[in-house]
């Protein structure tokens, strides 16, 4: 089954790392990636909250500036993983915190999949 394990981080603090942290959170991430090799589908770092927008309401929608997230905590990144269950998905979100443990991780199945066609890597892709 497929889960997503959405990534929440204080974004200041994570923003606050210098090039040296954040380089040896992600040289850690990129070691659990290859840990799951073959588990692991897309995996992303979000842009900033700043720049994010949500579009609710009726009909053709408003946009608002900014996700307004009632946590200290904001969703910053997400992976997407193929696990036999939840206890395989949470072990796999641990060993993700075990290298960043001031995140939270959040896992959740994921009811319906659609890949789309493969884009190519992004600016910072290693960051991921």
């Amino acid at each position: 089954m497929l889960y997503a394990i959405l990534a929440y981080h204080v974004e200041a603090e994570v923003k606050s790392w210098t090039a040296d942290e954040d380089a040896s959170v992600m040289t850690g991430l990129r070691g659990v990636h290859r840990r799951l090799a073959g588990q692991l589908g897309p995996a992303a770092r979000l842009g900033d909250t700043r720049d994010a927008r949500t579009l609710r309401g009726p009909g053709h929608g408003m946009v608002i500036d900014g996700p307004f997230a009632e946590t200290k905590e904001q969703l910053l990144g997400l992976y997407v993983i193929d696990c036999v269950d939840e206890d395989a998905a949470l072990e796999a979100a641990r060993d993700l915190r075990s290298v960043n443990p001031t995140a939270v991780y959040e896992i959740r199945p994921i009811r319906v999949y659609l890949p789309g066609a493969p884009f190519p890597e992004t600016e910072g892709a290693g960051d991921v």
